[in-house]
């Protein structure tokens, strides 16, 4: 049966009708806060790419973490920048390094707040790449692993709630899992930057962490944008080796990736809404292009309805805000 006795609309039309009916519900809960966390005090350096984000000295970090938690985000992840950058990325696995200095402040103060720790270390080499160098500038996959692991292993120490490799190497979950293992860390949870592609959208991190390569690009470990059976492959073996979450990133260009991921495994899923994709909808909300408010909920509305189990995004903050709002 169909027109004129079915009609659609007769179950959208009032407010109340379509919240009863909705499908996918967005809510603070399913949001992690990415930020960058530098040294020094009293600091906050605006990111001139990405309006609202900011670099922050460990203390200003610590009260910003707060105002997330109060604002109902239950997570926030961990950006570092060194004093000083090496070939080895020596900070990345220090234990006085800034990224375990702000997880031991943070969970001092807000200490149910979730903190993550990015696991990569081209924040922290002078050459801007995600791992180790052969002689001939080769990112060298098999020796870069145990300083990952070594990277993960601080952390914990420090007081993380989970640990997020973000580097592309080939293994680096299942050596990460033995060492917080063999270290009686098996509580920790990794979550697995899992199907991570060499994109274009992360322009504005690399400014806000100071992380741009000093030569090449990172499409020798990171996915080719043009694949999705690829993605399943990285995921099943991630799952394979220990990871308890598995990502997508970035988020919305590879929505049809992260369906087949969620729909493939049913493991917990998180997607990353990038820079660049925060970036994009800034500017046109500041040009009146486009209606900033209505764009960011409608865009992690759908990240959610694509499978995502939670969303790291540097709109957490807003987002929860607006949602609030829309309670009251």
């Amino acid at each position: 049966m169909s027109f004129p006795q079915n009609r659609l609309r007769r179950l959208r039309r009032t407010a109340t009708w379509r919240r009863m009916l909705r499908e996918t519900v967005l809510s603070a809960n399913d949001f992690v806060y990415p930020m960058f966390v530098v040294h020094g005090d009293n600091i906050s350096n605006p990111v001139a790419s990405m309006p609202g984000v900011a670099q922050l000295s460990v203390d200003r970090l610590v009260q910003e973490a707060s105002e997330v938690y109060d604002l109902g985000v239950p997570a926030v992840i961990l950006f570092g920048l060194p004093k000083r950058k090496d070939p080895k990325g020596s900070e990345g696995y220090d234990s006085e390094g800034i990224v375990a200095r702000a997880i031991r402040a943070i969970k001092k103060e807000v200490p149910d707040l979730l903190v993550w720790a990015d696991v990569c270390l081209c924040e922290y080499t002078d050459h801007g790449h995600c791992g180790l160098l052969t002689a001939s500038g080769e990112v060298d996959n098999d020796t870069t692993l145990p300083l990952l692991a070594r990277a993960a292993l601080v952390f914990a120490q420090a007081g993380a709630d989970a640990v997020a490799p973000s580097d592309m190497m080939d293994g680096r979950v299942g050596v990460i899992r033995q060492l917080l293992d063999d270290n009686n860390f098996t509580h920790i949870p990794i979550v697995s930057y899992a199907a991570k592609y060499a994109s274009a959208y992360y322009g504005p991190f690399r400014d806000a962490a100071d992380s741009a390569p000093a030569f090449g690009d990172r499409r020798g470990y990171q996915m080719d944008p043009a694949n999705s059976d690829e993605a399943l492959r990285e995921v099943e073996l991630d799952l394979e080796e220990g990871a308890d979450i598995v990502m997508v990133k970035p988020a919305g260009p590879y929505l049809d990736v992260l369906w087949r991921v969620k729909e493939a495994f049913g493991a917990p899923t998180a997607a990353y809404q990038v820079s660049g994709e925060y970036a994009l909808i800034k500017a046109a909300g500041e040009k009146g292009w486009v209606d900033e408010r209505r764009t960011v909920l409608e865009s992690l509305t759908g990240i959610k309805r694509a499978g995502a189990d939670m969303i790291l995004t540097y709109f957490a903050k807003d987002a929860a805000r607006w949602l609030r709002e829309e309670q009251e």
